[in-house]
This record gives structure tokens, sequence and C-alpha cells, in this order.
């Protein structure tokens, strides 16, 4: 396996953060992470954690993969069938529920939305690290269920800053941001609660967070 050590151990490199940077990204690049377990990535509305996961897609298209949910609703335009959901009847969800099929699952106006435990198996067996992006609830019923995965919770600086990135989107009214703000402070409080998470990043500098989040994936598995 590729190593930094013999690199790292040189006078000449050791000062250079920018080396090391450099090498670091080559080592992700050149390997999959040793630990291949999902990760489930969490935070409040507008702290950003979207963000983060598409980056790890787009920047590790090879290594990385997104689960495709079960939805009763209809495709919307330009959504593809398998691609963006698995669209299913209301009859069926209910049976997979029935038959734990799902490692999660929410009910958003009127139709449900489902991670399916086979889809995961499937992607993590082809050698690929599937990235999730779940809310609190969601988070719940996975620790609850067989899914052996690495959980991280990205948080804003201050609520003060979530609050004004909310607002700055610029798409949201003022009833929504109450309740938007009102939920980011019982995820915040659900974040604290002792072995929950495997680590907590506060997302003040995009890059920086992501670095975290790319060096949790990357570390050896204890």
């Amino acid at each position: 396996m590729f190593s930094l050590r013999p690199l790292l151990s040189s006078p000449r490199i050791l000062p250079r953060a920018s080396r090391f940077r450099t090498l670091y990204r080559a080592y992700t690049m050149a390997a999959a992470p040793s630990d291949n377990r999902p990760v489930v990535i969490s935070g409040p509305s507008g702290v950003g954690k979207g963000t983060l996961y598409k980056l790890l897609l787009e920047r590790r298209p090879n290594t990385f993969a997104t689960s495709v949910s079960h939805t009763t609703r209809d495709p919307r335009p330009g959504e593809t069938r398998d691609v963006d959901y698995y669209y299913i009847t209301m009859e069926e969800f209910e049976k997979m529920i029935e038959e734990e099929k799902f490692v999660e699952h929410a009910k958003f106006g009127g139709n449900r939305y489902g991670t399916s435990k086979m889809t995961i198996a499937n992607l993590t067996a082809s050698g690929k690290v599937v990235v999730l992006d779940i809310e609190m609830e969601g988070v719940k019923q996975i620790k609850k269920s067989t899914l052996n995965a690495r959980y991280v919770f990205i948080a804003p600086p201050s609520m003060e800053i979530l609050e004004a990135r909310l607002r700055g989107r610029g798409t949201e009214k003022e009833e929504s941001i109450q309740k938007r703000l009102a939920q980011a402070k019982n995820e915040m409080e659900y974040s604290k609660t002792p072995g929950v998470h495997d680590l907590i990043i506060v997302n003040d500098d995009l890059e920086k967070a992501y670095s975290e989040l790319e060096a949790f994936i990357y570390k050896e598995r204890a």
C-alpha cells in the first residue's frame, strides 16, 4: 500500500505544509479508504452538509457513492427513474417497511421516502464507500438498525451564523426560517448525546471542513 511515512521523514518535506497537502491528496487519490463502512452525514438545514456531501462525490467519484432512495411520489420534470429515486407505490413501500428492508424511512407531505438496506449492501460490495445525507430522525432509526456505519455531524459556527445563512438564501418565508431554526436547536442538542456521532465538524470554512471530513473517512480503522 502507498505510504506517506518515508516521504514525511525527509527534513526537506516536513516543514512544507503545502507539500504535505499535495502528498495527502495524492494518497487519497491513489487508494480507497481502508474502512469502507457507510458514512452518515447529518446536520441542520443551512449548515452546508449537502455541499460537503456533493464535494465527496465530485472529487472522489471512483471511491464514493450515494444510495438512491425509494419514494412513493411521482417523478418530477427532469428526474430519471432508478437514478434520482426508485419510484414505488405506497403498498410496495409499506410492504418493505413490514419486511424491515429500510435502514431509515420518513413521511413528508403525504409521500414516503426510505433508504434500503439492499441498495447500501450492493454498493458496498462493489467497493464503494456509501455516503448518506440523513436528517436527525433518520439517524436515530439507523442507530437502531443493523447497519454498521460511521456518523459525522456538521455544525454551524453559531446559531446566529446559521440564521444568516438561511436568510441569505432568499427562498425562505419567516415561518419556515423559524421552524428550521427550532429544528436546528433540537439537532444541536441531540449531537451532544455521547456516542451518537464519531465526529463533529464545525463548518466555519468549507475547504477546512471538507479536509476534516475527508481525513476522518480515510483514517485507519481501529
